[in-house]
């Protein structure tokens, strides 16, 4: 499988996707700014690891206005890295770490690549979220669907948690309605843009 190259003046936008594909469905880049575990490498002179950044199989590559971005399979998983320039054959990359708030997630992500080169187990991913965080997200952004299509709390519970969950009588002041309506509200805020703290860090 060969790598793709494309070129940023086939689209409309440096990062354009197929509006007619699902997300799985074509390659996906991210900007390091809007990704934290995108990381931006440069050519050093260490000969340690040789490999072609661009004949590795299963990865793609796209040059943009503001350099190279490259998605590299190795032990497993998709590294996503930037470069302002690609690397001459068999040379090996640096990683830059800026030290702003995102340091913590690029230093996992940048160990992660450098065990992937040593072919060592990975670990966890840095942006890995808890069972019980991913559950409340898929809830929140259903309740949001839920309640944009214009059914009620009351609807939106029964569609959530089954109707034997939802109360009779006292519904106004049931703890079940309190926890539909910061679902909602929860799903609405990462619509409009909190879906970004989850490319950049934890929490």
């Amino acid at each position: 499988m060969r790598w793709r190259i494309t070129s940023a003046g086939s689209g409309g936008c440096r990062f354009a996707a197929d509006p007619q594909k699902k997300f799985d469905q074509q390659t996906i880049f991210w900007a390091p700014e809007a990704l934290s575990t995108v990381l931006a490498v440069s050519p050093a002179a260490s000969k340690e690891y040789e490999f072609d950044i661009t004949k590795l199989a299963g990865g793609a590559l796209r040059h943009a206005s503001d350099g190279w971005h490259a998605i590299v399979p190795l032990g497993g998983v998709k590294h996503r890295l930037w470069l302002r320039e690609l690397p001459a054959s068999g040379s090996m990359v640096a990683v830059e770490l800026p030290l702003d708030r995102n340091f913590d997630i690029r230093l996992q992500a940048a160990r992660r690549f450098w065990l992937a080169l040593k072919q060592r187990p990975l670990g966890r991913p840095p942006l890995a979220l808890p069972i019980l965080t991913r559950r409340r997200l898929i809830l929140a952004m259903r309740a949001a669907d839920g309640w944009l299509e214009g059914n009620s709390y009351r609807q939106i519970a029964q569609g959530l948690f089954g109707a034997h969950r939802v109360p009779d009588r006292g519904w106004k002041t049931d703890n079940l309605r309190s926890q539909i309506i910061r679902l909602v509200k929860m799903g609405l805020r990462l619509m409009r843009s909190g879906y970004r703290a989850l490319l950049r860090h934890k929490g």
